[in-house]
């Protein structure tokens, strides 16, 4: 037991920290609870890196200490602690304050459960702590749109939740064991392994924002406060890719074709979230389609899971990568506003938030020498390797589409004239995260280059 303890040290650090920043916030000191995050992140942050390297399970197989699991601590702790920042900046002395930070380290706890799960029930437990927690943040506002996206987020949930319980259910039953291992084995009927594969598919595809699964996506994150809609678009979208991952090492590609399955989804989730971007005058929205869009390019990895491991390297860079795009994205936009029209001339006013954003975006699309770039083209040639070239040249394809996507930011930006209105000064905090994002952004694309050569 001592020794299982010590394997899930990073895990155990993120529930001691989501109970202490929760206390902090029953004391009425919501600056205690986001002090107690910061340092509690950093914990944990650190306790995953001295455990690099491991390759391990506790607890009897059903939870994996891997590349996975621990780099998803250090990319998802960090994050936590730049939206923590913006959540600041955004909902500082509102009501209950202290408990947006508490409710994102317990999703936060959802999350990394998922990316470590050697069991089903740790896929199930790690989605329901995850969402449960989510939903609330989204109705933190108090407003109409606000309930509306939370409801709409909380039914979705609830019924593929269901979906994917059911189906479970009978899977388990027939399998003879909640073990992923256990799924690696040829005298399993086919129709068990592709009936329970769907269903699990259902509801990780929900909370990662898959198509066809994400229709709670847009509503939920132009009702959410902006730092919230940052935090949906990383945490849980990561945890459940990862997670997604973690099942698809073990399932027999002789049984069921998952990896055509898995790449159609890519192309339709890459597809759809770039098309209908392009109609987005809302800003949120327009990242929320793209964060639908991301969601497929990290498809590649997980489809090419089994033929190498440049595929788990993939996976673990572009995480990196789209979280500090992704987040950098939003904190400009928790800085100028949530609408098109807000970005008009802001070169001319902020010209130096608006070579950040323009990072952000390019970095996003993929363009060198970014980090979004670096991502992708390991995400590619993890495609090519395992012999998806179609899924490869699907991918490249909506990196050009997505450039149109990003342009109706970025022009206006440039081109037109300013608003009229006087600006207000940026916020120490949401300083802090553009900028640090920003150097990161291009640390990563930077570093991956120079490693390669």
């Amino acid at each position: 037991m001592t020794k299982d303890l010590l394997l899930i040290m990073p895990q155990i650090a993120v529930l001691l920290t989501a109970i202490g920043s929760l206390i902090a916030e029953m004391m009425g000191k919501p600056r205690g609870s986001l002090w107690t995050l910061i340092i509690g992140m950093l914990a944990a942050t650190g306790v995953a890196i001295s455990k690099i390297g491991t390759i391990t399970t506790a607890f009897s197989n059903t939870f994996r200490v891997d590349y996975l699991s621990l780099w998803a601590v250090i990319i998802l702790s960090i994050t936590n602690i730049f939206i923590a920042v913006l959540a600041r900046s955004e909902l500082k002395n509102t009501y209950r304050e202290g408990t947006v930070y508490s409710l994102l380290v317990f999703s936060l706890l959802g999350a990394l459960i998922m990316t470590g799960a050697g069991d089903i029930m740790f896929v199930v437990l790690g989605i329901l702590i995850s969402t449960l927690a989510g939903t609330a943040l989204i109705a933190y506002n108090k407003t109409d749109p606000a309930t509306e996206g939370a409801f709409k987020y909380y039914i979705y949930g609830s019924v593929t939740g269901a979906v994917m319980l059911f189906g479970l259910t009978f899977w388990v039953g027939i399998i003879g064991s909640t073990y992923l291992s256990a799924l690696n084995n040829p005298e399993l009927s086919s129709l068990a392994v592709i009936f329970g594969f769907i269903t699990l598919l259902i509801g990780i595809g929900y909370a990662g924002s898959l198509v066809p699964f994400h229709f709670w996506t847009p509503d939920a994150f132009e009702a959410s406060p902006v730092s919230i809609a940052a935090y949906l678009s990383v945490v849980p979208k990561v945890g459940a890719i990862f997670a997604l991952a973690q099942v698809a090492r073990e399932l027999p590609v002789e049984m069921l074709n998952w990896p055509l399955l898995l790449g159609v989804i890519a192309v339709l989730s890459m597809t759809f979230g770039n098309v209908v971007a392009l109609w987005q005058d809302n800003i949120v929205r327009l990242l929320a389609y793209s964060t639908i869009a991301q969601a497929g390019y990290f498809l590649l990895g997980v489809v090419a899971i089994q033929q190498n491991q440049l595929a788990v390297n993939a996976l673990v860079v572009f995480g990196i990568a789209y979280a500090v795009m992704n987040v950098g994205a939003f904190a400009i936009v928790q800085s100028c506003g949530t609408q098109l029209k807000d970005f008009n001339g802001w070169a001319k006013q902020k010209p130096w938030q608006a070579v950040g954003m323009t990072i952000f975006l390019l970095s996003l699309v993929g363009v060198p020498p970014l980090a979004g770039f670096a991502g992708k083209f390991l995400l590619f040639g993890a495609a090519l390797d395992g012999g998806y070239t179609w899924l490869a040249v699907a991918a490249i394809i909506n990196s050009v589409i997505s450039l149109a996507v990003y342009l109706r930011i970025i022009v206006p930006t440039y081109f037109n004239e300013p608003k009229p209105e006087p600006i207000q000064s940026t916020k120490p905090g949401i300083r802090l995260v553009w900028i640090s994002t920003f150097v990161l952004t291009i640390a990563v694309g930077l570093g991956l280059q120079w490693f390669l050569v």
